[in-house]
């Protein structure tokens, strides 16, 4: 086990499952102290705890709704004030809807603002908050921030976007404390928002340099440098990790 992160307490927002579970997992084994937000996913949360502290590590789950910025920003608070500190906030919540702009509801694009987008920026602040000089913030962009070459994702890929200019504006705000703030911006990953044998996975390799789906561990280990000490001169990126999706 690794002791880079021994010491730091992290919180990941999304990380009962996919993507945000795998970094749960390598954050706790670099060292740090783990805080798993979900929402609605409760058992897989408790399950990824016990996981965590019988193989050795430290893990609480905390119930935040990325959608609620007062449920956000409690469960936040309620984290650096069990530890005494936050280093590490990590936003992986996100959803993901597709249709062709005219049949887009408008409830569907309010719910992927709110979650992909304001729920980003409620989580930075409010860590911010909390954080000594040297935090690092990382958020789950998306390769289709760059290039969407699918019909029905605009509102997808506008979120995603977003991202991108935040954390360059951020980066500014954050710098002179010496907190950090980037994207990491994942192309097809098996989870199970986008499954390595569901219908569309064929379509998205064949736009692709290296036509696989990723890991969930590819990207955590990604979100890992970012999170550690090697990785404090960079900041303001959106660092992809797509195969060549966006080549």
């Amino acid at each position: 086990m690794s002791t880079s992160l021994n010491g730091k307490v992290a919180f990941i927002n999304g990380g009962s499952r996919g993507i945000g579970a795998a970094t749960a997992r390598r954050l706790a084994r670099e060292g740090a102290t783990v805080a798993i937000g979900y929402n609605a996913s409760a058992i897989a949360a408790e399950a990824l705890v016990e996981e965590i502290n019988v193989t050795g590590g430290q893990a609480i789950a905390i119930k935040a709704d990325a959608a609620d910025a007062a449920s956000l920003t409690s469960a936040i608070d309620r984290v650096a004030a069990r530890f005494g500190r936050l280093d590490i906030l990590v936003n992986s919540a996100g959803v993901m809807a597709f249709a062709p702009i005219d049949q887009f509801t408008l409830a569907d694009f309010d719910k992927t603002v709110a979650i992909n987008v304001r729920g980003v920026f409620v989580a930075s602040q409010a860590a911010a908050a909390h954080m000594k000089d040297g935090g690092r913030i990382i958020n789950l962009g998306s390769t289709v921030g760059h290039r969407m070459p699918f019909a029905g994702g605009a509102v997808y890929a506008m979120s995603k976007s977003a991202l991108i200019g935040l954390v360059k504006g951020m980066a500014r705000d954050l710098g002179p404390r010496g907190i950090t703030i980037n994207n990491v911006a994942p192309g097809p990953i098996d989870t199970d928002m986008n499954p390595v044998d569901g219908d569309f996975a064929g379509t998205q390799h064949g736009v692709m340099a290296v036509a696989r789906h990723a890991h969930a561990d590819e990207v955590a280990a990604m979100i890992a440098y970012l999170a550690g000490p090697e990785a404090a001169f960079v900041t303001g990126a959106d660092l992809l990790i797509d195969g060549g999706f966006a080549a």
